[in-house]
């Protein structure tokens, strides 16, 4: 199993080609998954990525609506095929999503909410743990880990583990489990 910590202050931003938007990777695995921080700052086209299933979370801002899906409170989750074709409109201000991206043939992923204390077995082939909210401990095996807003740790091998999660005030993580077909 590794652990590590990913900052959300050490994610370098990178802008759309359209000119709509910033995105901040977080993690990937080139031929499987990528999981980033979007920044969405005007109406438009989503790119088209034919053969990747999408999952977006809204971690700020009033909301978008892309194509069928209204977001419109934050942790709102919308799901669907990178080849369809989606138009975000905004409700107000720019918003920023957490974005994970998986290659259909390859991997699978589920993303959660979490906001309450607590102790889970995480079994997936990498987990990504999200602080979206506040701050937060987090425990794997026997090393603790200090979650500040936007940092993620990546757990890779993380077959059975467990992880305790310390959640202060309004803190709120979201876990991205993320296998590669045959491996869940």
């Amino acid at each position: 199993m590794n652990v590590s910590v990913i900052r959300g202050a050490d994610l370098v931003a990178s802008p759309w080609k359209n000119g709509g938007g910033i995105t901040r990777e977080v993690a990937a695995r080139a031929d499987a998954w990528r999981v980033s921080i979007a920044e969405i700052d005007r109406p438009g086209p989503f790119s088209r990525f034919d053969g990747i299933d999408r999952v977006l979370v809204l971690l700020d801002g009033a909301g978008l609506t892309l194509g069928e899906h209204a977001v419109t409170r934050v942790f709102d989750t919308a799901r669907f095929a990178g080849e369809t074709p989606v138009e975000a409109r905004l409700t107000d201000d720019p918003v920023r999503v957490f974005n994970v991206m998986t290659h259909r043939d390859a991997a699978h992923a589920s993303v959660d909410c979490w906001r309450s204390p607590a102790s889970r077995i995480v079994a997936a082939e990498s987990v990504l743990l999200h602080c979206a909210q506040g701050s937060l401990d987090v425990r794997v095996g026997r090393t603790r880990f200090t979650l500040a807003k936007m940092d993620t740790l990546r757990i890779d091998a993380a077959r059975g583990v467990d992880v305790d999660v310390d959640i202060q005030g309004d803190g709120v993580l979201l876990c991205a489990s993320l296998d590669t077909r045959g491996q869940s």
